[in-house]
Parts: structure tokens; C-alpha cells; sequence
């Protein structure tokens, strides 16, 4: 028995089908060679309706967590093909789940005849092609690749059992808008997964995805400031300044090592999001070197309490709020507001153990502390 109609699955496959027909224009435009097919709203409903039920389901008391691609098996690199494609119903994607439930693996959907399949999985995904992903029970993510190996997919709407969260493009252009957030929109793509802004991006996933909650503060290179509005001494205060990661940085990897530090790369940025999972704040510079973590924020002397600070988060119809700091969460929230609200050249990354995510900034053009809430581009 098929189960009813998911309403969120139409009332948001006309606007992906716009957003992905637009964005395959202006690929074009540029002379970009897309391998991705272009999804129409039918495609999109079936695909979106299919997952939201499987992720109501369980297998042997595991949760159903899969991730859904719409290309033709003749586009994936290295397919794993199925002798006989399986349906694309909830009871199937259930049974095959475990299978795939690892990052960066996706059952692959394309149409043979009038209905949907699923061929097989794949690894590898051209640019801009759609992709779904079951992220808990009832909350799905639509995303694309943005074209580099191991970068971040790039959100375009969340949704969570009614509520649908289509990611707000023009944030970008918003005044003060910090470049990390820029990033995590899409819209300053950096040219590898190597870029300054891109390897916070990869930080905030994962401090998010250790799920203890956490606070890394970003600090100017070569500048002491920053230890006024900490408590002395810092716990674990690291000296010299730990700086695998920007050493690996500045290494420019030819084709045959280009993997081997890739992966390098990315247990150094887990190694140094873990420390977040302490107790306090991780310290490191612009540029990447760890200076301590576990640190205490405490005001700086003969500065002002931080009183309020501007809330906005990058969805459509999201609207700007000024509340007090510890409306948006605990201790943890509150000391990252004083901290940017004393250190204005610095910024804050703030996770909660509930998924939340902040990126605390000082905005000029505002002049007070502006609360970025990101976890709908983390997810």
C-alpha cells in the first residue's frame, strides 16, 4: 500500500524546479559543461515524497538514513549498477539503507519509462545535480555539489515535517555579510577545498557533527588583543601555536599527492574541531594556527556589557530580530556575543548540542554584534 501524498513534496517542487533551471542557465552562460540533467517539479515531488516516508521508517530498529541523486547511471563515475533497479517506495529505500547509509555514498534515481528507479549508488556526482538527503526522521535536505572533491554540498531548502526552509540567495548581498557565510551560500565558491573562508566552512560541519557543542573563536594573526577577554591563564594554552593545518595550507600538492593531503587536510580540521567538544573556547588565528582551547571568555576590562544583538538566519521570509544574547542559547552563546562585541576584528563559531549553529560577527553598519544562524547551510 502506498502511503498519502507528503504536502511539503509539492508545495516546494515548483520553486526547486525554478532554482535548478536557473542555475543550469547561468552555468551555461559561462560555458560550463554540465553532465547533472535538470529535474522537473513531477521528478522532484516523487523523489521528495519517497524519502519523507522512508525516513519515518526503521530497519531493524536503525533509523533510515540515505542519500538520493537524480542522474543517469551513464553520468556517475565508478557506478554500482543493480541488475534489476529497485522502486522508488518507501519500503524499498527502507531495506536498502543500511547499505548506504555512509557519508558520501547515494542511491541513484533516473526514470525507465514512465516511472523512477533506483539503479544502484554512486560516489561521484557532476555539479549541480540534484541531490536529497535523509538527515534525521521527518527532516530532508535538497542540495548540489558545488564542483569540488571534498567540498560542501551547497543547501537549497530544508525540510522538517510541514516547515520548508528555502535558502535565501540574496543574503549574500546584505550589509556586513561575513565571508564565511557568503561561502557556506555559495556565492564566494572558492577555487578548491584549500580556501581560507572554505576550511571554516568545513570546521563549523564538523564541530556541528561531534554533536557535544562547542565554540571556536577566530582571532587576527600576530595579535595579543584577544587573551583581554579571555580568563588568564588559558587552560590549555598550546605553545608554540599548533599549525599543521596551515602548513598544510600553504603546500601546493601536485596531481599525485593531491588526495593523500586532501585526506590529511581533513583529519586535521576534525582534530581541531574535536577540541571544541571542551569544555570553554578553541583559540586559533585567521590563518589557521591553534593558540589553546578550553578557554573562559570573560568581559574585557572597561567594556560594556553586551545588551543586544541582531538575530537573522538565511532563508526566504526570514526577518532580522534584536533580542537579548541569551535568547538564542545558554552560557556558551552569551560569552561569543561578549567576546565579538570586544574583540569587533574577531569572529565566533558557536555550536549547539541540539544542532544549532551561530556565527557571531561585529557589524559596522549596524554597530552591535550580529547572530548568524546557519544550521539550515550546515545540515
Amino acid at each position: 500500500m502506498r502511503e498519502p501524498g507528503y504536502p511539503a513534496a509539492r508545495l516546494v517542487a515548483g520553486k526547486l524546479e525554478e532554482y535548478f533551471a536557473r542555475h543550469h542557465r547561468e552555468a551555461e552562460e559561462r560555458g560550463e559543461l554540465l553532465n547533472a540533467p535538470l529535474p522537473g517539479a513531477e521528478t522532484i515531488e516523487a523523489v521528495i515524497d519517497a524519502a519523507f516516508w522512508a525516513s519515518l521508517r526503521r530497519e531493524e530498529g536503525y533509523e533510515t538514513r540515505i542519500s538520493l541523486a537524480y542522474l543517469a547511471p551513464e553520468d556517475a563515475a565508478y557506478p554500482l549498477r543493480f541488475e534489476r533497479a529497485l522502486e522508488l517506495e518507501a519500503s524499498v529505500l527502507t531495506k536498502v539503507a543500511p547499505a548506504v547509509e555512509r557519508a558520501g555514498i547515494h542511491l541513484g534515481v533516473w526514470r525507465e519509462g514512465e516511472d523512477l528507479k533506483v539503479w544502484g549508488t554512486t560516489r561521484t556526482l557532476p555539479s549541480l545535480c540534484f541531490v536529497l538527503e535523509v538527515a534525521t526522521p521527518g527532516l530532508l535536505v535538497i542540495k548540489h555539489h558545488r564542483g569540488e572533491e571534498l567540498g560542501k554540498f551547497l543547501n537549497v531548502a530544508v525540510l522538517e515535517g510541514d516547515r520548508i526552509k528555502m535558502v535565501d540567495e540574496s543574503a549574500s548581498s546584505l550589509p556586513d555579510c561575513p565571508e564565511l557565510l557568503n561561502s557556506m551560500l555559495g556565492f564566494e565558491s572558492p577555487s578548491s577545498w584549500a580556501d581560507t573562508v572554505n576550511v571554516l566552512v568545513q570546521l563549523a560541519v564538523s564541530m556541528r557533527g561531534h554533536g557535544r557543542g562547542g565554540s571556536l573563536l577566530v582571532v587576527p594573526p600576530g595579535s595579543e588583543t584577544w587573551r583581554e577577554s579571555v580568563v588568564q591563564p588559558v587552560p590549555y594554552a598550546v605553545v608554540p601555536p599548533f599549525s599543521e593545518l596551515a602548513q598544510l595550507l600553504r603546500e601546493e600538492p601536485d596531481d599525485q599527492r593531491l588526495h593523500r593531503w586532501q585526506e590529511a587536510l581533513a583529519r586535521a580540521v576534525d582534530w581541531i574541531a574535536g577540541l571544541t567538544a571542551v569544555d570553554g573556547a578553541a583559540v586559533i588565528t585567521r590563518d589557521h594556527e591553534l593558540l589553546g582551547f578550553g578557554a573562559k571568555i570573560a568581559r574585557r576590562k572597561g567594556w560594556a556589557q553586551v545588551d543586544d544583538v541582531m538575530v537573522t538566519e538565511p532563508i526566504e521570509g526570514g526577518t532580522a530580530a534584536r533580542v537579548r544574547p541569551e535568547q538564542l542559547g545558554g552560557t556558551r552563546h552569551l560569552s561569543a556575543a561578549q567576546f565579538v562585541h570586544d574583540q569587533r576584528d574577531s569572529i565566533a563559531l558557536v555550536a549547539s548540542q541540539d544542532g544549532r549553529f551561530t556565527v557571531f560577527a561585529w557589524s559596522p553598519c549596524e554597530e552591535m554584534v550580529h547572530a548568524h544562524r546557519v544550521e539550515t547551510l550546515l545540515l
